[in-house]
């Protein structure tokens, strides 16, 4: 059989080098660690890509999906780097990076009742490797917040409201998802629940309503729990309020750790 021509070896019209190529949109199980159940399994969606020379036209775009695919072990910074690796010595890079998103689904207790119901949180861990590998954490999380002001100016009752709460958080080793959600959760004035009965509605609202607490506020409290982490070596955290009584959300945005 004849040998077919690999074209994209070949010079480039334009000898200009390209930062970042690959793919997107990959979907794949991902095992993950569960405290509760040791592992979970999730569908998540990736994104690999490396650095081209400028003397080279194209890359070989199978190639992502093959190492991918080779690819069996649990989410972690060692094992991200693992697969850095294997990317840049398949492609011929210098650099290479991945990205993946997925829900990761926790067992919630409601705060009265016996009930519980699963809660999906959505999560990404993204990392690069040049001479060093850089590795962040990303998970939004939702909470209830009450506002102060309103609170303390209204005879009756104040305006409440869902917010989220978004962190990116550089890593070098592993944490718990778990401990990040309920870090984040302990800023607002409540956390919200899957399932929620009669006695439940009423111990959220009455813990809601006893404390307060402004986008601003919400905001200091996750970055003073990142700050004092022992694991987060910089990060950034947005909180934004989808308000009840305006038609517009407000947001506060903190970044901290090193280089900042």
């Amino acid at each position: 059989m004849k040998e077919l021509a690999d074209v994209q070896a070949g010079a480039p019209a334009i000898d200009i080098a390209i930062d970042r190529v690959g793919v997107r949109g990959l979907r794949f199980p991902l095992r993950l660690r569960d405290r509760a159940r040791g592992i979970q399994t999730v569908t998540a969606r990736g994104a690999l890509g490396v650095d081209l020379p400028a003397s080279r036209r194209g890359t070989h775009m199978s190639r992502f999906v093959e190492v991918l695919d080779a690819w069996q072990e649990e989410l972690g910074c060692q094992s991200m780097r693992n697969l850095l690796e294997r990317l840049r010595e398949r492609l011929g890079s210098s650099r290479a990076w991945a990205s993946f998103e997925f829900a990761y689904l926790m067992r919630k207790p409601a705060p009265a009742s016996a009930g519980a119901a699963g809660m999906a949180y959505d999560c990404s861990v993204s990392a690069e490797l040049a001479e060093q590998l850089a590795c962040t954490l990303g998970i939004q999380v939702p909470v209830m917040t009450v506002c102060p002001c309103s609170r303390a100016i209204s005879a009756v009752g104040a305006h409440s409201q869902r917010a989220l709460i978004r962190m990116k958080i550089r890593i070098e080793r592993f944490v718990w998802l778990e401990d990040v959600i309920l870090l984040a959760e302990a800023a607002g004035s409540s956390p919200v629940y899957p399932l929620l009965k009669r006695e439940d509605e009423k111990f959220v609202t009455e813990a809601a309503f006893a404390s307060p607490a402004f986008v601003e506020d919400v905001a200091r409290r996750v970055a003073a729990s990142l700050e004092a982490h022992p694991h987060a070596l910089a990060f950034e955290v947005e909180v934004e309020s989808m308000e009840s009584i305006h038609n517009h959300n407000a947001f506060a945005v903190i970044r901290g750790g090193a280089g900042q």
